[in-house]
């Protein structure tokens, strides 16, 4: 199996653009919020499946209470996260949308600087840069 972080995070990218031309394509004369809802149950039927099948099943009782909080905020996120893209999809174009999202990357940045103690290279933080410059570019009304 293949351990590499970059892999794993290609592959994402690959899928997370798929999914906003599918969810596009898909949200045409549907609320998006119930388009969201949608989605979730199939990922919640697909990730059981796939959990069920690896064996890698436990009893989420067992799980540390802290797990629990941040898994719960984490979903939070998410869940506002979905909603907000799937309404932003159905007014604008994916072209437009997906990109603005990925503006997450710098706060992602941001954030774990502030809260993860962690730090950027020098180099990683032109590429944050560059990122923030791109989304401007987009927003940015001609």
């Amino acid at each position: 199996m293949i351990s590499s972080w970059f892999f794993w995070a290609l592959l994402s990218a690959v899928f997370a653009a798929l999914t906003a031309i599918f969810a596009k394509i898909g949200i045409q004369g549907v609320n998006s919020d119930l388009a969201t809802l949608l989605r979730c149950a199939i990922i919640i039927l697909l990730l059981g499946c796939f959990v069920w099948a690896t064996g890698k099943w436990i009893n989420p009782l067992t799980l540390p209470f802290k797990t629990w909080i941040f898994l719960g905020l984490s979903g939070l996120a998410t869940g506002v996260s979905w909603v907000c893209y799937f309404r932003a999809l159905q007014m604008g174009e994916a072209s437009k949308v997906a990109p603005v999202d990925k503006f997450s990357l710098v706060l992602v940045a941001i954030f774990a600087c502030a809260f993860l103690g962690e730090r950027p290279s020098l180099r990683e933080w032109l590429g944050i840069t560059l990122v923030a410059a791109g989304v401007l570019v987009l927003a940015i009304n001609r």
